[in-house]
């Protein structure tokens, strides 16, 4: 993060623009919203700008700009046509410890100007770190279409009963409850319909029948990441890992989506790896329980799906046999995003009509899966954990009548940026497998729709 995104109040304080032009004006209309007191320096000053000088509070000086004192002046901005000026006053501004802008040459100084999304008191700011300002304003575009202008009526709205609800509700997470079932619902909708009369009814309406906080019980998310591209996540999981104050999370989550968590939410591991769990399975179900039983919103985030070889059915049942509330959001299970994005179709009418799901992690390194039916023909079988015991899965396959030339799929990391796939035969993978690296978590697909994969591949990461 080259610049760290920050709001600073000017009411009523002293900025200086250097500069009399169209850039500087742009500049001094910002400030001026702010409510700062604009100062220009320039030998020629356009109409406006003086305008604006004027009735901020500031002063207008028709002058060629000299070293002086900056320390009156909140931010300094440079805005002359000329790259010497400019770059002697960041250089005076530095000096005295004054914030200081550099109009197209942002490290020059130490603050640039974000695009705008005013909504006040709502405020949305974007910026490329002055990359690419257009790219910048183009998002900023998008995001006013995002945000309907009643935001600021809604925070306004927020803003007159706060002290109100935090007098209802000490616990600082019944009152983010209230807040967002207030900002996501019938009030919201009231705002911004129009009809604020009947929005502030309802709000208090809301506000007078809230349970009492001995009463409050929190809920559980049982969430699906997919398999590591965060574009692969369900509007739904992202509104509830927004939502939740705790979160519980594998080894399997990639680091891209844990961002996506609320920033002040606990984030607890619980992953587990092959003979190393970080939490045993009956401890991380008591968590869910406890966190849930102390008014929590808990999101039990797990890799790809909860139900499929994800132990979310064990979850939710001990926490329905505590009487907690849950809520299952599905996620792309790893044979699904894994196989689209190295081109293997899972089911094809020329290759395959049926698909087999299968936990590859032999319990005790023994041989204890149904062997005759995976090795049945024209079928995919898609083995997850498999990494560890795939010379048994090779081995076992061939002595039960499957080809030794079946071709073979190992997916590394897939859907992200460090995938890897490694093509190969039942009789070869393992031999293949012994010159490279693989790094967990991995996919193995077995059956002849691994032949398409030289000609449908699409997701290339190292392009």
């Amino acid at each position: 993060m080259k610049f760290l995104p920050l709001f600073v109040e000017l009411k009523d304080r002293s900025v200086l623009i250097v500069g009399g032009g169209e850039v500087a004006l742009r500049k001094a209309r910002l400030l001026q919203q702010a409510g700062a007191k604009v100062s220009v320096i320039s030998p020629e000053v356009d109409p406006h700008l003086r305008s604006i000088a004027e009735k901020s509070g500031g002063e207008c000086r028709l002058e060629t700009y000299q070293i002086q004192d900056l320390t009156p002046y909140v931010i300094v901005v440079a805005a002359t046509n000329h790259a010497d000026v400019n770059k002697a006053v960041a250089e005076h501004a530095h000096q005295v410890g004054v914030s200081v802008n550099v109009v197209d040459k942002p490290d020059l100084g130490n603050f640039i100007f974000p695009a705008i999304v005013d909504r006040s008191p709502v405020i949305a700011a974007v910026s490329s770190g002055g990359a690419s300002p257009v790219l910048a304003r183009l998002l900023r575009t998008r995001l006013e279409s995002l945000i309907p202008a009643g935001y600021g009526k809604l925070a306004a709205l927020a803003e007159k009963y706060r002290s109100k609800v935090k007098a209802k509700f000490s616990d600082v997470n019944r009152r983010r409850g209230f807040w967002e079932t207030v900002l996501h619902g019938k009030v919201a909708n009231l705002v911004f319909a129009g009809q604020d009369t009947q929005a502030e009814s309802t709000l208090q309406a809301l506000l007078e029948d809230a349970a009492d906080e001995a009463k409050a019980q929190g809920e559980v998310y049982l969430v699906g990441a997919g398999p590591g591209d965060p574009d692969l996540l369900t509007f739904k999981a992202l509104r509830l890992m927004q939502q939740a104050d705790v979160v519980l999370y594998d080894r399997l989550v990639s680091e891209p989506i844990l961002k996506l968590c609320r920033r002040d939410a606990k984030m607890i591991n619980v992953g587990k790896a092959r003979s190393n769990h970080t939490v045993p399975q009956d401890g991380i179900n008591q968590m869910l329980v406890d966190y849930a039983k102390k008014g929590h919103r808990v999101l039990r985030l797990k890799g790809g799906d909860p139900f499929i070889f994800g132990r979310g059915g064990e979850e939710i049942e001990r926490l329905s046999d505590n009487g907690v509330d849950f809520q299952v959001v599905p996620g792309i299970t790893a044979a699904s995003g894994c196989s689209s994005y190295a081109g293997i179709p899972l089911t094809h009418r020329d290759y395959a009509q049926s698909v087999r799901f299968v936990t590859g992690h032999l319990k005790d390194n023994s041989a204890n899966l149904p062997w005759s039916e995976l090795a049945y023909k024209n079928q995919t079988i898609v083995f997850y954990m498999g990494l560890m015991g795939l010379p048994i899965i090779c081995e076992q396959l061939i002595a039960h009548g499957m080809g030794n030339e079946t071709p073979i799929a190992l997916v590394q990391q897939g859907t992200t940026l460090n995938q890897k796939v490694i093509i190969a035969t039942l009789d070869t993978m393992v031999d293949v497998l012994s010159t490279q690296q693989i790094k967990a978590p991995t996919l193995i697909i077995v059956g002849d729709v691994v032949k398409l994969h030289d000609q449908l591949k699409w997701f290339n990461p190292q392009a």
